[in-house]
């Protein structure tokens, strides 16, 4: 049996398997058995019974961390998606929620030398798939200055309540073109049409990750509806897909690669969720399924989203701050995202997540 020493932490709402770059082959046509057979892919029952993957494109994750040889980070991450039905990987996108993990798991396993400031650590990250830092900072024991995971910060979706961990990330626009708005508009006509035949109009924006913005009321998707039942709904998914594809197009990227876009259907929230702070309401889908919880990734996009004039976040979100700070309620709950933005130029967008380490050792990769 094949084994490769591995930690599995929760990250956010999702799970991975983390590895240290050093134990993996240098031929990174290797990973791929690898990376395959610890979460339990190929998979044509979609549970990954046989592996480490939770049957779901939030639970089939890998990130790869090492060392950084960069003067403004001290270490490098890696996200791959390994795709449940075949095993193939994806190296497409940055996952935010696992990002969280990231720099607790690198001061626990040795990998960076840290100056602390009252029992807090501060750990720049590259992230390699979409050449941008992230500059993380959490709670640390003062005994043994390892990672503090126990505290009493709640974070929608995930139970209980965990130390707080901040995320700032530094000018996370164009990740994958160079741009935060890929075609030059806030708003983009597509040639896809709706039910009615008329053509949809989207946002396509490139912040952390890219994501392309429909209206849900112009696809007759109901507010109040469920991502199980919306997961259902074929003909819709269908018609989300074909904007998906259209929109990696428009944006330069290659529509077979199911990762990127993210689709994010838009919602005015109803007058509870605005009582209650909300300043626009979503639904997220990745890899054709819709998911329980926003990506964090995402939620930094629509922070953004929602600031820029022009786009389709912009016009349905309601009772904007002046502080810069959106509330997003999603299928579990509400996130806040801090967002630092001059016109078209996103300095920095912000937010804060959970992490706990669930179990390490060695993983069967035979």
């Amino acid at each position: 049996m094949s084994t490769i020493r591995s930690s599995f932490w929760r990250g956010g709402v999702c799970n991975a398997l983390i590895f240290h770059k050093s134990d993996l082959p240098t031929d990174r046509t290797k990973w791929q058995p690898l990376f395959a057979a610890a979460m339990g892919s190929p998979d044509p029952y979609g549970r990954q019974l046989n592996g480490m993957g939770g049957g779901v494109s939030s639970l089939s994750k890998v990130c790869v961390v090492s060392p950084s040889t960069r003067d403004d980070a001290d270490v490098d991450f890696e996200f791959v998606q390994v795709v449940i039905d075949d095993g193939t990987l994806d190296f497409a996108s940055n996952c935010g929620n696992m990002m969280a993990a990231i720099g607790p798991f690198a001061l626990d396993e040795g990998l960076l030398s840290l100056v602390s400031a009252a029992n807090y650590a501060r750990v720049r990250i590259y992230n390699t798939n979409t050449k941008k830092i992230v500059i993380s900072s959490f709670p640390i024991n003062g005994d043994d200055s390892k990672f503090d995971p126990h505290g009493t910060n709640r974070m929608d979706g995930v139970p209980g309540t965990a130390s707080r961990i901040s995320l700032s990330f530094q000018s996370p626009g164009g990740t994958q073109t160079g741009k935060v708005l890929p075609t030059g508009l806030g708003l983009t006509s597509m040639n896809v049409t709706d039910k009615k035949g008329r053509k949809i109009k989207a946002s396509l924006l490139d912040v952390a990750n890219p994501g392309v913005y429909v209206d849900g009321s112009d696809l007759e998707i109901r507010p109040d509806i469920a991502p199980a039942e919306l997961d259902h709904q074929k003909e819709t998914l269908a018609l989300l897909e074909a904007i998906r594809r259209e929109a990696a197009e428009l944006m330069g990227m290659d529509p077979n690669t199911s990762s990127v876009p993210k689709v994010v259907i838009l919602f005015k929230p109803i007058d509870k969720e605005v009582s209650t702070g909300a300043n626009i309401k979503c639904l997220v889908l990745s890899m054709g399924q819709v998911h329980k919880a926003i990506p964090l990734t995402l939620a930094l996009n629509l922070g953004v989203a929602c600031q820029m004039e022009g786009t389709l976040a912009s016009r349905l979100a309601k009772n904007l701050s002046q502080d810069n700070t959106v509330t997003i309620q999603h299928p579990s709950g509400v996130i806040d995202v801090g967002v630092d933005i001059l016109g078209e130029d996103v300095l920095s967008a912000s937010l804060c997540s959970t992490a706990r380490l669930l179990m390490k050792g060695e993983v069967n990769v035979d």
